[in-house]
């Protein structure tokens, strides 16, 4: 199993995606949530642009700030912040909860519901509840396989 988060709208500030679970033996492919990214950026700027395009390892990050909230804020799920990993000239890339541009730090949000983004800022919806719904799936693959890749894909570029 894997994830793969289409990118599908990339505006001023901000990036549209969907993230599935794709079995490797069969390639099929379950809708899990929308994502909220900040903006591609030719030069990246700290906490305003988006990572690259690519495949990268998704790992545990049992330390930060992020860590201790979500032990608190979900104590019945929580193993580690979902912790994108090795991606060149960023570091600690979370997939976490949020609403807007302001709470992704370069990050990738995740919702049940999203606002189109090519004239107004997004807003991406129940976040909450979607990584209440996400969280263990997700956890539960990592932890079976020892390992899940997250392949991402500009489709706005296609």
């Amino acid at each position: 199993m894997r994830l793969e988060l289409y990118r599908y709208s990339s505006e001023k500030d901000s990036t549209l995606g969907l993230i599935f679970l794709v079995n490797d033996e069969t390639n099929k492919k379950d809708f899990l949530c929308f994502t909220l990214e900040d903006e591609k950026r030719e030069v990246k700027v700290y906490g305003e642009t988006r990572i690259p395009e690519g495949t990268y390892q998704i790992k545990y990050r049992k330390e930060g700030g992020y860590h201790n909230k979500y032990t608190k804020r979900f104590p019945n799920i929580h193993r580690g912040m979902l912790h994108v990993t090795d991606v060149p000239n960023f570091e600690y890339i979370l997939i976490h909860c949020g609403n807007d541009t302001s709470h992704t730090h370069g990050c990738i949000l995740v919702g049940d519901v999203i606002s189109q983004n090519t004239n107004k800022e997004p807003f991406l919806g129940q976040s909450s509840n979607c990584y209440k719904r996400i969280y263990p799936i997700i956890a539960d693959i990592l932890e079976s396989q020892k390992h899940l890749s997250i392949k991402i894909i500009n489709f706005e570029e296609i």
